[in-house]
Order: structure tokens, then sequence, then C-alpha cells
């Protein structure tokens, strides 16, 4: 494993507090392998520091009698889990087969000239992370893009760049609430 930098977040880079130790280890009592707890640790370790941190991993591994490797394979198997600081906004956008079809490859480059970004970098100000997934179960309204909890459906270039609008105006917590939002008219053409 090698060292995750920082890259001057404020978000703390260290272990388990106290009392995500406690919980994780009451957790693992649930289960008859205590290594059944380990997305629980894993998510414990981002809530904490904003991203899953090598420490945290560590940490992890210890605690479920497991090696950090082990604890790693998982990290980076599941996309929920971010090896690195990710933006307030994290967006998503489906690469499968049929969101490819429906437009996703222009929705990328679109989004990558909207926020002077490449897909897997963070825009400067912390604002948004960009990245491709394996497909967000919604392949009859591509292209589709999830950005933090929320998923936009059948999207086009001018409601991104409204919703870009909108949440560089926005803190995410007053965007949340609703997990699905169907951005696009019936019929509208993607462009």
């Amino acid at each position: 494993m090698t060292e995750i930098a920082n890259n001057g977040s404020s978000r703390r880079q260290s272990g388990l507090s106290e009392s995500a130790r406690l919980e994780l280890i009451e957790t693992a009592k649930r289960y008859p392998i205590k290594r059944s707890a380990v997305l629980h640790g894993l998510r414990l370790v981002q809530r904490e520091a904003g991203f899953v941190t090598e420490a945290g991993m560590r940490e992890v591994a210890a605690l479920l009698e497991m090696t950090p490797h082990e604890v790693y394979d998982v990290a980076t198997f599941y996309t929920l889990f971010h090896l690195r600081p990710k933006g307030e906004y994290l967006i998503q956008v489906c690469r499968t087969l049929p969101c490819a079809l429906g437009g996703a490859e222009s929705l990328l480059s679109h989004l990558e000239q909207r926020l002077g970004i490449r897909e897997g970098q963070t825009t400067p100000d912390g604002k948004f992370t960009l990245v491709t997934v394996e497909c967000l179960a919604a392949c009859g309204k591509a292209p589709v893009m999830q950005v933090n909890d929320r998923y936009h459906e059948a999207v086009t270039m001018e409601q991104v760049d409204r919703l870009i609008d909108q949440w560089r105006k926005m803190p995410p917590e007053q965007d949340a609430g609703r997990t699905t939002e169907k951005t696009a008219d019936k019929g509208a053409r993607r462009g």
C-alpha cells in the first residue's frame, strides 16, 4: 500500500476515533467471523476522514484480525469507498453500454470541459470530483449520473449546466433529501 496524500485537505488523516473503534468492536461481535464487519469499518473510516485513509485501513485490519492488504482489497473493490479526498459533490457518470449508447461519453466530455478537470480529478476549490462508474442501474434512462446520493436520469448538457451553476451556489447539505431526480422531459434530445 502506498501512503495516501492529503493534498491540503483539512480532514483528519488518521485511524478511527475512540467512539468509532468501540462501534466497530461492538459490530464485529454480531458476526461469527470478525472480518465480516470490514465494510462497516471502512464506512466508519470514510465517515470520519472523508475518505478511506491508510491509517484507517490498518486500524480496521488490526481490530478485525485481517491483514492491511485484505482491507485494502475490499476498499478498492467497492466504488463507494474513496482512497483520496473527494469534492463536496461527487459526480459519478455511468460508463456501461446502455449509457454509452445514450450519450455518456459526450456527457463526460462536457462535464470535464465545464469543470476544468479530467475524469478522476477534483476541482482546485474542492467542490467537485468527477469519476466514471459501472452501472447505476437506470439503463432505460441513459445517460445517467449520480451526484452524491441523487440520481439524474436522461440528462442533457443544458441540464448539467444548470445543475453545476446551482451546486456552485449551494452547500451539498441543502441539495440532500431526494435520491432521484428525473432531469429530462420525455423525448428530450440529448446533445
